[in-house]
């Protein structure tokens, strides 16, 4: 599905999957696809709040989410529900499938916070990732997560990080 073939504010389903199960399944409004990148808006999916110690994601805050087709992350802006942001939460996943309204993601377990200011970046859940199993069996997705991580990293510390969401 492309921009010809979807119409902006079309809603997809954005399911989240882990080791093989629906880890999170919410409705997202369509902002655009290029062939290669999906763009969706959803407000905050989980229950209640989610105080991770350096961010709280709660009730109003909206996400922007970015997802590739060839590339093995998400990036997801985030704002509160004043618009004011909070920063940007990234997963490390497979590459993103669209099947008509149906937007999949495969989470594997790695991901990196970046503070609205940038002085904050830190990666998150490398012991989730070590315990998944995923290097042994499927090494070739393992190191694809752990250079998707890096790249994210660096872009994050001084690359052209906010261009992702461009």
């Amino acid at each position: 599905m492309s921009v010809n073939s979807a119409e902006r504010g079309t809603l997809l389903d954005v399911v989240l999957v882990k080791a093989g199960r629906t880890k999170i399944r919410y409705t997202a409004e369509l902002l655009g696809d290029d062939g290669t990148r999906i763009a969706v808006r959803a407000p905050w999916a989980g229950e209640g709040v989610r105080d991770f110690g350096f961010v709280r994601f709660e009730k109003g805050d909206v996400f922007t989410e970015h997802y590739w087709r060839d590339r093995w992350y998400s990036v997801k802006e985030v704002r509160d529900f004043a618009g004011v942001l909070k920063g940007w939460y990234c997963d490390i996943t497979r590459p993103a499938v669209l099947s008509g309204t149906e937007l999949v993601v495969e989470d594997l377990d790695l991901d990196l916070w970046r503070s609205a200011d940038g002085r904050d970046v830190r990666r998150l859940d490398e012991d989730e990732f070590e315990a998944s199993g995923l290097t042994e069996t499927d090494p070739e997705a393992a190191v694809a997560a752990v250079a998707a991580l890096d790249e994210l990293e660096r872009l994050a510390r001084g690359g052209d990080f906010e261009a992702l969401a461009d």
